[in-house]
């Protein structure tokens, strides 16, 4: 037997320090050029400068008596900000905890009690969203408190609230006011810190979305991220002259290491078209600044394409990007390589605990490889595909990837049950993803354990059957479901989006899968939508489509075998 087993041997070495040093380093080699431009809040700067205002403000934070361990949240979407914070913390030896822009009250307080923040950043409000009413009814005693001498009864560890924008609110700090220069003792200070900084310390937590109970918060080192973000950007074969728009949210690893780090270890221009995503903000700033690379998810390449100006654009600067997040539709990718200019796009695959790139379609991968499938290993990762009793499977065949090396998470913070549940005792994380690898090692992600649909005794992979529909002409996006049904188990349910202006029935899309695919793989149910219940990064949430569709066909009684 050809184990599916795959490793990334490697010439080039793993980089053995913390992000503010190599920031440094980065400064050095590249301090004249662009290092970001965030075109929403008129922000251009060069590394020295982005490095000169990354100093503010870790001298900034340790003025309010944050120190080395002490962990800060960062609620706010996409600004610059938050890539301050980012780099000011590492630099600070501070623990930046990310918290989802979508969360509501009962999640944020769970968040910032779950890891003990001791501060918090946030923005005055977002979308819906009234960030700092929400902080204020969690933690009333703000209204009567001085700065930094908060003491809450629902946040116990909580002593510092600092709040961007202009405006004055009780007992909060303002950001800006935290970014003045650094004294020359405040400067020794975090030089100090700086040397005494080991790379295998924590440096960020990032809760993963909880589908069952609460949420997760995965620990990662600076050596987990900063490696993964320098081999994400060599697998896109940055350089100091490419600039990359990065629309997707920086509270997720998408943002933060494919984006940001993938940059800063390759002396490339993060460039930040808005806020949140918005197709025509992407359009204008490829555009405007030459990007040559620009991330996403599926759904958000999908809105590009279609927005109704698109041909108006000059994208022609395009040349790599990363489209990731959830399953990409060979069909959507094809139109990316074709009319975005995107010839050399690239999959990744992997996941927040493990920092997060394990696989990387290659730039000059076959097409149909880079179509299909999520590429090959990553560099210095090993990954094997295992059966149910934990035994490795011939190459081809489906199992469980379960990964291992740097990237791996230093675990869940405060929870070791969950972790050791995760990873096992040889170090494997165990991802709950379907996949197979072939002979030339590229892997091909099946679906999710809890994904597979099994009708009759037939495992059912959803991702095949919307790999078909994507094919059908009036279909624009397409997610596959399995509901209950009391004779074969589980039936499939076909949500669909349907191209503007067109019209299609249950019927046509069943007709145009009979004779293609196996009978029980056609869809019982067809389900027309104009969106899909989603995360704000872009995942789709296919617990959701199950609830909904089964209390809709009413489902809910039917017996699963």
């Amino acid at each position: 037997m050809n184990p599916s087993y795959v490793h990334g041997a490697s010439a080039k070495p793993l980089i053995g320090m913390t992000i503010g040093r190599f920031l440094e380093t980065a400064a050095e080699r590249w301090g004249e050029r662009d290092a970001l431009i965030v075109r929403h809040q008129n922000v251009r700067w060069s590394y020295s400068q982005f490095l000169e205002e990354v100093r503010r403000l870790a001298a900034g934070l340790r003025r309010i008596g944050l120190e080395p361990g002490d962990r800060i949240g960062i609620w706010s979407p996409n600004n610059v900000e938050w890539v301050l914070m980012q780099f000011a913390t590492a630099s600070a030896g501070l623990v930046m905890v990310n918290i989802n822009p979508a969360y509501r009250t009962s999640e944020l307080e769970y968040a910032l009690n779950k890891v003990g923040c001791k501060a918090l950043v946030l923005a005055a409000r977002f979308k819906g969203s009234d960030y700092l009413a929400m902080v204020n009814e969690l933690a009333p005693e703000l209204a009567d408190s001085r700065p930094g001498e908060l003491r809450a009864a629902r946040l116990k560890s909580l002593r510092s609230v600092i709040r961007l924008g202009e405006e004055a609110t009780p007992g909060m700090f303002n950001f800006d006011a935290l970014r003045t220069p650094a004294s020359a003792t405040e400067r020794a200070e975090l030089a100090e810190i700086g040397e005494q900084l080991q790379f295998d310390e924590p440096i960020n937590v990032q809760f993963t979305s909880g589908t069952t109970g609460a949420p997760k918060g995965a620990t990662l080192s600076h050596h987990n991220i900063l490696n993964n973000g320098y081999f994400i950007g060599e697998g896109l074969k940055l350089t100091p002259q490419d600039r990359l728009c990065i629309p997707v949210p920086l509270y997720h690893c998408f943002g933060m290491v494919l984006g940001n780090l993938a940059c800063v270890t390759h002396g490339a221009c993060m460039v930040y078209p808005a806020e949140a995503f918005e197709p025509t903000a992407v359009l204008e700033a490829v555009q405007a600044e030459r990007c040559t690379g620009l991330h996403g998810v599926p759904t958000m390449f999908i809105a590009v394409l279609d927005h109704p100006d698109f041909a108006r654009y000059d994208l022609s600067s395009l040349r790599t990007g990363i489209m990731a997040g959830s399953p990409c539709p060979i069909e959507v990718m094809k139109r990316v390589i074709e009319q975005m200019h995107m010839s050399e796009v690239t999959i990744v695959y992997g996941m927040t605990e493990t920092s997060p790139g394990s696989f990387q379609s290659g730039t000059d991968d076959p097409l149909d490889k880079r179509v299909s499938t999520v590429g090959r290993i990553h560099p210095h990762v090993e990954v094997k595909i295992v059966d149910p009793i934990g035994r490795i499977v011939a190459r081809g065949d489906t199992g469980e990837l379960l990964t291992r090396g740097y990237s791996v998470m230093l675990g869940y913070w405060g929870d070791e049950a969950k972790t050791a549940e995760a990873i096992d005792r040889a170090g494997w994380m165990h991802t709950g993803d379907l996949a197979t690898i072939d002979d030339e090692g590229f892997c091909n992600i099946v679906g999710r354990l809890k994904d597979m649909v099994i009708r009759g005794g037939e495992n059912i992979y959803p991702r095949e059957i919307e790999e078909f529909l994507y094919r059908h002409p009036k279909v624009q996006d397409v997610q596959v479901v399995g509901v209950p049904d009391p004779k074969y188990g589980e039936e499939l349910c076909a949500w669909i989006r349907l191209r503007d202006g067109v019209e299609c029935s249950e019927d046509e899309i069943r007709d145009f899968c009979r004779g293609q695919i196996a009978h029980y793989k056609i869809p019982r149910y067809v389900k027309f939508v104009e969106a899909f219940p989603m995360t704000i990064t872009g995942k789709i949430q296919k617990y959701v489509m199950r609830q909904q569709a089964t209390e809709e066909l009413g489902l809910s009684t039917a017996r699963t075998a």
